[in-house]
């Protein structure tokens, strides 16, 4: 197999086999810590632009099947590997990983020192690093920018519905992955997925009994042209934001959002309900977080905080049906502690809409 090496921005040099396709790519080097599901993380779009690092060192035992994408193709820039497996036994397995990656244009490096990786990262935070079949650093620009403009390029261009008898959801797309919409539709929902720069018109045009805004990939602040409209829906009906939906909303209410050193990818999350002081096992994926002494705590109160650095996880308006959360409820992979937050939300919508229900329990 043809050697392939990993160069950080950091200066460290890390050698490989290539595997995937053939070409050169540079991207934001992060890592994620979950021991299955690699497939939904290939395709998560959260991942969009990123070389993406797995911890766990067997990966590709039960090759790839035609199910569990959460995205229709691969979306991040570039994949690391410490082995990769070459003859997946599973029933559903239709292709090897290294055959997928060659078919969507991806390219990884296997046989990586891994470990090694993760302790850059964690030591000097998210950093740029390239994939490339050359050892030599004075042969890269390192001043090139990463592509800020993730969203527009992972989103959809155009409106869908899918018909439901439940209440009718506008899922805003930043990069939603599929088993969101799956959740919705379990409950019955009609659910219109809509472009990312949707604006408040569009969305009243469709008579929605409730609104999601979903994970994408990126900085939040790229996105501050939108902040006004989102005030504006958010503010007109029933919300649920996730991972960058919640810093969305969060940032359209004044809040702010800052970059965490390394981010918090991986199926294992402990997040604390303020609430009811219960802790919950969490799927993560991002970067950024909003930054606890800049919320409006007249307008938003804090509903989760991670347990491991106290980090912001939720927020639940004061007044209005909004409610926002960090981690990923859907899961997908990870665990589904957190999925009656879906419960909840319709539960919002029923009462928005004067219907009698009963309190959502855990």
């Amino acid at each position: 197999m043809k050697k392939g090496y990993l160069l950080l921005e950091s200066g460290q040099l890390f050698s490989g086999v290539r595997v995937g396709a053939p070409s050169s790519v540079m991207g934001e080097l992060v890592f994620n810590t979950s021991m299955t599901g690699y497939q939904e993380i290939m395709t998560d779009p959260s991942y969009a632009g990123q070389i993406m690092t797995f911890c766990y060192p067997l990966i590709g035992n039960y090759g790839v099947n035609a199910k569990d994408n959460e995205n229709a193709k691969i979306q991040m820039q570039g994949v690391l590997f410490s082995n990769l497996c070459e003859l997946p036994s599973h029933y559903q397995s239709i292709k090897t990983v290294d055959q997928w990656l060659k078919q969507s244009d991806v390219p990884g490096l296997a046989n990586i020192d891994t470990r090694a990786v993760v302790k850059a990262v964690r030591k000097s935070g998210t950093m740029k690093a390239i994939i490339s079949d050359s050892p030599d650093f004075s042969l890269i620009d390192w001043s090139q920018p990463l592509d800020q403009d993730m969203v527009a390029k992972v989103s959809a261009k155009t409106m869908t519905t899918y018909e439901g008898k439940g209440p009718h959801v506008v899922l805003i797309d930043y990069g939603y992955k599929k088993s969101m919409l799956k959740a919705l539709l379990d409950e019955g929902c009609k659910v219109t997925v809509v472009p990312y720069n949707t604006n408040s018109d569009a969305v009243a045009a469709l008579h929605p009994d409730g609104v999601m805004l979903s994970n994408g990939p990126g900085d939040p602040i790229q996105l501050q042209p939108l902040f006004g409209e989102i005030k504006k829906i958010a503010s007109a009906y029933p919300t649920l934001g996730i991972c960058l939906g919640h810093q969305l909303i969060a940032l359209a209410y004044g809040a702010k959002t800052g970059k965490l050193l390394f981010g918090h990818r991986g199926a294992n999350h402990p997040v604390k309900e303020l609430t009811t002081g219960k802790v919950w096992m969490t799927s993560q994926n991002h970067s950024y977080v909003v930054e606890k002494d800049s919320i409006d705590t007249e307008q938003f109160s804090i509903s989760y905080l991670n347990v491991n650095d106290q980090s912001v996880e939720g927020l639940s308006h004061n007044d209005l049906p909004i409610e926002t959360v960090q981690f990923h409820p859907e899961a997908h992979p990870g665990p589904d502690d957190t999925h009656p937050i879906f419960l909840n939300f319709m539960n919002m919508i029923k009462q928005n809409k004067g219907e009698v229900t009963h309190a959502v329990t855990y």
